[in-house]
């Protein structure tokens, strides 16, 4: 029903924009009403006029498929069950892959120090990678070692110099020096680096044939092997390995 405006609700110098607006929803619903009641009434009588009942999805099937005959014999092919387990079922890479790992986490197997950022590794003079490859495989027996835990860097230098040169006049050729990983050290591993700068820029360095990280039987990236060279190398024995390197074309070991 639409509302009359009188006088009082029109006064002059008054703006209201929606002063219509109920009498325009109003008249919409009811428009709408009339038209689902329109449309409602065929439907709802059809079905009952008829007297027929909707069919089931089961009833539909069997009339579609009463005229179909079965396949016998060798024919018939078994459908393939669904999986129900993951969407995506695992691939055998993905099985060994996790097999891998729970043997790694489980027992320690496939571990390889080498592998890992804690490693490090170094050669002499003219010496192939071949050489520390060995090493670290445990080719060469570990005939002596030192432990330097608990020591300072200036104790623990004295100590290593002395195992060191002792290992030489001794003719030892592998040896294995434990360092530690310097996990507690808020700094980073300090013995771990000032084994490998004695070994590298040291007086000893002329001894080192190569040096590796040790395996995980013998310390891990806490220990370093050190392959000792025979005889150390000088300038007159760098000038003589050129000299054999340029007739053989081979590399010094």
């Amino acid at each position: 029903m639409k509302r009359h405006r009188t006088k009082n609700d029109c006064s002059e110098g008054t703006f209201r924009p929606f002063e219509n607006l109920r009498d325009l929803l109003d008249g919409r619903s009811q428009n709408i009403r009339s038209l689902d009641s329109h449309r409602s009434g065929p439907d709802k009588t059809d079905g009952c006029s008829k007297g027929e009942n909707p069919q089931t999805e089961q009833e539909l099937f069997a009339d579609a498929m009463a005229d179909v005959t079965p396949i016998t014999g060798t024919r018939r092919h078994a459908a393939k069950h669904r999986h129900t387990g993951n969407r995506y079922p695992k691939t055998s890479c993905e099985q060994k892959t996790l097999e891998i790992l729970k043997q790694l986490v489980d027992f320690g197997h496939g571990f390889e120090v080498s592998h890992t950022p804690e490693y490090m590794e170094g050669r002499g003079y003219r010496v192939s990678r071949e050489v520390t490859r060995r090493l670290y495989n445990g080719d060469f027996a570990v005939q002596d070692h030192i432990d330097l835990h608990g020591f300072n860097v200036a104790a623990a230098r004295d100590a290593f110099m002395t195992f060191m040169e002792k290992a030489v006049t001794d003719g030892k050729r592998a040896v294995l020096i434990v360092h530690g990983r310097g996990l507690s050290s808020p700094v980073g591993p300090v013995l771990k680096r000032k084994v490998y700068g004695w070994l590298t820029r040291g007086p000893i360095r002329k001894w080192v044939l190569a040096f590796t990280s040790a395996r995980s039987c013998d310390g891990g990236a806490g220990a370093t092997y050190v392959l000792l060279r025979l005889r150390p190398v000088t300038k007159r024995f760098r000038k003589n390995r050129d000299l054999q390197l340029k007739r053989t074309g081979s590399l010094c070991r």
